[in-house]
């Protein structure tokens, strides 16, 4: 009996046990984290959650406030940002945590400067603040794409073999 291609697939075996395709993972993985943040960004900007620069830039790989851990042999990607801040934007957070908070300062026509040695101020009120699910809405499109991205890169890593 024979068995067309068994040399061929035989090879393609050995070669993707010996790191190959560890390898090739490895940088499908942080390709796909690189996505991720992506649509991270566009969701940040589409929802208007940012004012700043800061919160968009930490969704960079190599940012100054990004977290990104790779781990090789388990095939592990951390993404994300380090920034406090980024998770109130996202779930909603309370102005403060007093029913009432005095900031001192003065009005200068219908703007508000504030000035800790002054005697006069406002009062403001505790307020909630929505969160615009930035990430979570990330997360969810992202999913979709994840699984038809492994489904296509699992058909042409087959095909190789």
């Amino acid at each position: 009996m024979k068995i067309a291609g068994l040399k061929q697939l035989n090879t393609s075996l050995k070669k993707a046990a010996s790191g190959g395709f560890s390898r090739q993972a490895s940088q499908w993985l942080e390709e796909c984290g690189q996505d991720f943040l992506e649509i991270v960004q566009s969701e940040l900007i589409s929802t208007q959650t940012i004012d700043t620069e800061k919160l968009l830039s930490s969704f960079e790989k190599g940012a100054e406030d990004n977290l990104w851990i790779v781990q090789s042999g388990g095939l592990s990607l951390v993404v994300g940002t380090q920034l406090d801040h980024a998770s109130f934007l996202n779930d909603g957070h309370w102005t403060s945590k007093e029913d009432v908070r005095w900031v001192p300062g003065h009005f200068q026509g219908s703007r508000f400067i504030y000035d800790p040695a002054a005697s006069t101020g406002m009062a403001l009120k505790r307020k909630w603040i929505p969160g615009t699910s930035y990430w979570d809405h990330a997360l969810l499109l992202y999913e979709q794409l994840f699984e038809k991205s492994l489904e296509n890169k699992l058909r042409q890593w087959l095909k190789k073999l």
